[in-house]
């Protein structure tokens, strides 16, 4: 019960704390005068259909004279991110109506690409002051009220009035809106949203092409005709010219710089947060209910007959867990393999609950794009140490010897199964020449991390871990191992294993649904306060059921706890792989075969781990709960 008060304080301290509109972006805001030059950078083209993130200028867009690539960090390079320059610039509070960027011949290959990205839904992400470009789309439901979709598509497709061929047309006209908080005072303008809406237009023009000083008889800044909407659309078509334009206007806004990411990360579906919480904190409380009950009732009851047998015809009659304890300690089966997952399962712990309370404390904000990929890979890194040292401690405590094959073992076994996968489908996505693919650079910087840093730092935890004096098991061994009684059907390994899954899984499968949604349709995940608190839950959760299960096991006279302790709140992992294959099949359109073994095959590493930290966390609950309830037994 104390464990479920604990999570509800850590809520009401999460969400008492932040300030509305408080981010550390990492930057310093920028301030503007009049007609400064603002430069907009062109990110990634993105498609949720086929996961595969490409240049902007694979596609045969305006180039300005030279492109320039911005310096990415590690987690924006991993994500696929890849920041050039553009050819618009906008000065600040200049309105400009109708400008000509470039006119685009379109050959054969040119024509294949662009329908290929319309038909796959590409969207064109643009920067402009660290801002992602959004189209603001009205909300059904509310009147007034909008959503911003993240960037906007290369084109659509549609049909002539009268025809029933369907054709593709582009996007080739933008208007854009840049909105901008004034001080007064010093005359200086800071930006607060970018906002665009696209239109397809098939321009015309009078006399020769004079490139931007061409008069276009679609537009006209001189007579004060703007595009409002597609009816004379740009088909993509062999042979056929692209005219690409832009509007910008400047609106003043009231948001100040430090709330301008408000509007991007509107909280509209706060109240499935909630009921996820809720939720799972019903869990808790069940299992927490039933947790007091063994130790307060049943412990507190067994403790006090054991302790009171005298007799030797009454020790004869005794049963339960007390029977097992020459036999509880007994060395597991795979014992080196069990500190090598239990090390991985405090390695992957360190780097969440770190990670966790920086994003909570706001060092993580969404403006700081890779910040997040980038601080979990390199607290996994440093914290091979406590992976080194745990795994060593439980090592020596099963009497081995051999702590560095056991460091080893710790430092490759998960990094290098997943480091497989990954590479794999790196060539995967190599093969279909997408921005996404992991440069070789990269690639060898992960790889020195891992060697150069991961490595040395397991080797020197393990050192640590084994200098230190052996655990004492709180009860003697027996010589001969006791025979285990024939158990109850459902104390049956596989299926109490399965079970145990369950309840760790419901406490966290409702943020699990915006986890993957933030991911596979790219939106940005930002209410870390939620998911801290659903980390709590998840940690107590584990414990528990572990310890219920790891209770009613020694009770049968079963006392091959260790392994079994691991995976029954590791068998979460299977139902997390279960919900993501649902998820696939329900909410995503992803339909190219290199898109979903991309999908299956991370989710299969995100499985690994999750299996890999709800088993250490349910391990080590059950081993305090052993050691406490066998100290606290007089044993003859």
């Amino acid at each position: 019960m104390a464990s479920s008060l604990a999570v509800a304080l850590a809520a009401l301290c999460l969400f008492a704390a932040p300030a509305a509109g408080f981010y550390l972006p990492g930057v310093a805001p920028n301030d503007f005068d009049k007609k400064d030059p603002l430069p907009v950078k062109v990110n990634k083209l993105t498609s949720i259909k086929t996961q595969l993130p490409y240049s902007y200028y694979s596609l045969p867009f305006c180039k300005p004279e030279t492109i320039i690539d911005s310096a990415e960090n590690l987690g924006e390079v991993l994500r696929g991110d890849r920041i050039e320059n553009s050819p618009y610039t906008f000065e600040m509070r200049e309105p400009q109506m109708c400008q000509i960027v470039c006119k685009i011949s379109v050959g054969e290959k040119e024509a294949k690409v662009l329908k290929e990205r319309i038909e796959d839904e590409y969207r064109v992400n643009m920067i402009l002051d660290n801002l992602p470009l959004v189209v603001p789309i009205q909300r059904v439901d509310q009147e007034g009220a909008y959503f911003y979709q993240h960037g906007f598509h290369v084109g659509a497709k549609g049909q002539y009035s009268g025809s029933k061929d369907e054709k593709s047309f582009i996007h080739n006209h933008l208007s854009f809106t840049v909105k901008y908080h004034r001080d007064v005072q010093r005359d200086v303008s800071r930006i607060v949203a970018f906002e665009v809406k696209p239109y397809s237009v098939k321009h015309e023009y009078e006399g020769q092409w004079n490139d931007k000083k061409t008069r276009l008889t679609t537009c006209d800044p001189h007579a004060k005709r703007i595009i409002t909407s597609s009816d004379s659309p740009q088909e993509v078509e062999v042979g056929k010219d692209i005219i690409f334009t832009y509007d910008v206007d400047f609106k003043e806004s009231d948001i100040k710089w430090a709330s301008r990411w408000d509007t991007y990360l509107l909280m509209t579906d706060d109240q499935i947060h909630w009921f996820s919480i809720v939720n799972s904190l019903m869990i808790v409380l069940f299992l927490s209910g039933m947790v007091a009950m063994i130790m307060l009732r049943t412990l507190y009851r067994d403790i006090s007959k054991y302790n009171q047998l005298e007799t030797q015809e009454e020790a004869q009659e005794e049963t339960g867990w007390k029977l097992v304890h020459g036999d509880v300690f007994r060395l597991p089966s795979n014992s080196d393999w069990l500190c090598v997952y239990v090390g991985t399962g405090v390695q992957f712990f360190g780097m969440l609950l770190v990670t966790m309370v920086f994003a909570v404390l706001g060092f993580l904000s969404p403006s700081n794009r890779g910040g997040l990929m980038t601080a979990m890979l390199l607290l996994w890194v440093f914290m091979g140490l406590l992976a080194g040292y745990s795994s060593s401690r439980l090592y020596k405590l099963f009497k081995g010897s051999e702590w560095k094959n056991i460091a080893l073992r710790t430092a490759f076994t998960f990094p290098g199964s997943a480091f497989a996968i990954f590479f794999f489908l790196n060539a995967l996505i190599w093969g279909q020449k997408s921005s996404g693919a992991v440069p070789f650079t990269t690639m060898f910087a992960l790889v020195l991390l891992w060697f150069g840093i991961s490595v040395p730092l397991v080797f020197v935890g393990s050192f640590l871990g084994f200098k230190k004096p052996a655990i004492e098991d709180p009860v003697k061994t027996n010589k001969i191992p006791r025979q285990i009684p024939e158990q109850a059907w459902y104390m049956n390994p596989i299926f109490s294993i399965l079970i145990g899954g369950i309840l760790p899984f419901g406490a966290v499968f409702i943020e699990l649904f915006f986890i993957l949604t933030s991911i596979w349709l790219h939106q940005f995940y930002y209410i870390f306060g939620f998911l801290f608190l659903v980390f709590l839950i998840l940690i107590v959760t584990c414990a528990e059921i572990s310890i219920v299960l790891c209770y009613f096991q020694l009770c049968s006279e079963d006392y091959l706890w260790w392994w079994r302790s691991y995976l029954t709140s590791g068998s979460s992992a299977v139902y997390l792989f279960l919900y993501a294959t649902f998820y696939f099949f329900t909410k995503l359109e992803i339909t190219k075969f290199v898109s979903a073994v991309l999908y299956f095959g991370y989710m299969l590493i995100a499985s690994y781990a999750f299996f890999a930290l709800t088993g250490t966390i349910g391990f080590y609950a059950c081993f305090l709960f052993t050691r406490l309830i066998y100290s606290s037994v007089k044993i003859e």
